[in-house]
This record gives C-alpha cells, structure tokens and sequence, in this order.
C-alpha cells in the first residue's frame, strides 16, 4: 500500500510539471494580450500592471484591424469547421462499418490504406495538393471541407473500424430480420451505438480544422476568404510592423471555442480513443 501510494504521489507530482508546461504558453500569450505593444517585447513574462495594462484595447484593434473583418474570418473558420468534420465523421463511420462487416480482402486493403494515410507528411503532398485543388475549383470554404475528408479520413477510420469491432452483430441482424435495409440498420442501430468514438473524432478533427493555417494558406483565395490564423498572420501594419498585443489578443479569442467545446465533451475522449484503438 505504502508503494502504491508513493507510485501515485510521483504520478500526480509528473503529470502537475507536464500540466504546468502545457499551460504556461498559454498564460503567457493571456498576460501578453493586455499590454501594450512595446511591452510585449520588452517585458513578456511580467504581468500586465501600470502603464503595461492597456484593457481591452488590444482585443479591439485586432477585431477592427484593417478592411478585412474579423467576424468574416470568423465565420468562414466556422463553415469549413463544421463542415470538414461532418463530411468525416459521415463518411469514415459508414467506411469504417462497411470495411469491418464485409471483411473482403478488398475492404482489408482500403484499410492499410486508410492507416498508411496517417503517416504521410503534409509538405509531401501540399503543393500538388494545392494545384489540384485549384483544378478542381475547391478553393472556396465550401469545397475545401473534401479537403480535409481526406486528409482527416485515415484516424477517423481506424479509430471508428476498432470501435465497429466491439459491436455485437446480433443487433445488426435483429434489425434485418425486422425489415431493416443496410441504410436504415446503419443510421437506426449502428450510429447511435458510436457515440463516443464519434466524439472522440469530432473533438480531434475540429481541433485539427480551426487551428489549422497551412491547408487555407494554400487552397483558398487569400483576397477573398480568410480563416482566423490567417487573418492573425495578417495582423501588419505599415511597413510591416506587427502588432503583438494585438496578435496575442486575437489568438486567446481564437482559442475559446475549441476549450470550451473540449471541456464539454472531454468526458467521451479517453472511453472513445480507448474503444477504438485498444479493442480493436
């Protein structure tokens, strides 16, 4: 007992530093937020007291910064958000079912694919990628959710193909037997039951899409459509000054719905990471 204890006390003390390490950028760019530009620079790591403390200021310049508004990037981080993870949870949990159910080996190649997929570097494929996606005219935030299908279709696959594996058959043909079709068995019986493996991927993958620069950078037309990490890149002033408190202020904005979304939901994430790679 005396061990287990101490085992556990170490534990606790490990994963407080590890915590800590993580939530120390993030104060930092908090602080940061709430002082003026110079400060920034010149004193980073001191809270924001005196002439240091600018209010609001900088969380209303970021938003009223230059002619491209703010809430337009917000909304098109929204659009391409909520759809790239709706195109992937749909798409991947039918995959997923019908790749474990029909077990043909054509179905256990699309999987290795699906898994090679994930270990597949970006920059190897972004610049054709990018020339492709201009062909085939994705290059607005309502095409570019196909995009991210492909790119988010590899873990949304293997995680929900492990958690399809658990899943009792007998319900399945239950349903067939009472007049069910594979449609209506799929979308009645079996989506309800991937719940959590379903939050778990939406978590990870809108995680993913809001944060993500390099993809819109690419893909989208930069004089039309911006999401929020571009719009911060672009937080220049003349003869290219930045303006860090502003920058910083903008990133705390940007970061609020995902935290808020992670800590509503973040109950699923350990049962459905848990379900769909251990068990599978």
């Amino acid at each position: 007992m005396k061990k287990s204890r101490i085992g556990k006390n170490i534990l606790t003390v490990v994963f407080t530093i590890l915590s800590a390490c993580w939530i120390l950028p993030v104060l930092v760019v908090l602080m940061n937020s709430f002082k003026g530009n110079t400060f920034v620079k010149t004193a980073t790591f001191a809270w924001p007291t005196g002439d240091m403390f600018v209010e609001w200021a900088n969380y209303v310049k970021g938003m009223t910064f230059g002619n491209y508004p703010f809430l337009k990037s917000v909304s098109y981080s929204v659009v391409i958000t909520i759809l790239g993870t709706f195109l992937i949870l749909l798409c991947t949990s039918m995959a997923a079912w019908y790749i474990i159910r029909v077990d043909s080996k054509i179905c256990r190649i699309c999987y290795y694919l699906f898994v090679f997929s994930m270990v597949v570097p970006f920059q190897m494929v972004m610049f054709p990628l990018a020339k492709t996606a201009d062909t085939l005219k994705l290059n607005t935030p309502w095409t570019i959710p196909i995009v991210y299908l492909g790119f988010g279709a590899g873990m949304a696959t293997f995680m929900l193909a492990g958690f399809v594996k658990t899943l009792p058959l007998e319900i399945e043909e239950a349903a067939e037997i009472d007049g069910c079709g594979p449609i209506r068995t799929f979308f009645i019986v079996v989506l309800p039951m991937l719940k959590p493996t379903l939050i778990s991927v939406a978590i990870l993958e809108i995680m993913w899409i809001w944060n993500d620069y390099l993809l819109p950078y690419l893909v989208l037309d930069r004089t039309k459509y911006m999401t929020i990490p571009i719009h911060i890149q672009y937080l220049q002033g003349s003869y290219g000054q930045v303006d860090l408190g502003a920058i910083m202020a903008l990133i705390i904005v940007s970061i609020i719905p995902v935290i808020a979304f992670y800590l509503l939901c973040q109950k699923y994430i350990i049962k459905g990471v848990a379900a769909g790679a251990v068990k599978g």
